[in-house]
């Protein structure tokens, strides 16, 4: 592998790692967000409201397009660059777990974001809001 292909990978594979850790990051505080607002009656909160989603959903988007095409070069890869890094070091275990909670992370975004979006087309029918 030539040098520069090898900071490529390792840059997309800490890409990765961050949008992944993103996603769930993202879909949490949005809950957050979500339960502080809780229904509110105020049209011009839930317009506030509305436009944060909006935001914070095109991050998450963005993060799910990385992790899923970041994921590729990962995956071409993984063989000569993070399983052999493992194994040569006796960290196959800690790549195992690696690898566990990045499937916990990108699971649960994912379970959230489903959650939220229903959520958001009940507030948005509440208000009589179409956007």
């Amino acid at each position: 592998m030539s040098p520069a292909l090898g900071v490529f990978i390792m840059m997309n594979n800490y890409f990765h790692d961050v949008a992944t850790a993103l996603l769930a990051a993202s879909g949490i505080a949005m809950w957050l967000i979500v339960k502080k607002y809780d229904d509110n009656t105020n049209t011009d909160v839930t317009v506030y409201f509305l436009s944060i989603y909006r935001g914070i959903t095109k991050l998450a988007r963005f993060s799910l397009c990385w992790i899923l095409i970041g994921g590729i070069p990962r995956t071409i890869a993984y063989k000569d660059f993070e399983w052999a890094n493992a194994v040569g070091k006796n960290q196959v275990p800690a790549l195992i777990a690696k690898h566990v909670l990045a499937f916990a992370l990108v699971g649960t975004g994912v379970y959230l974001w489903v959650k939220l979006n229903n959520r958001i087309k009940d507030i948005k029918s509440n208000q009589n809001l179409a956007r």
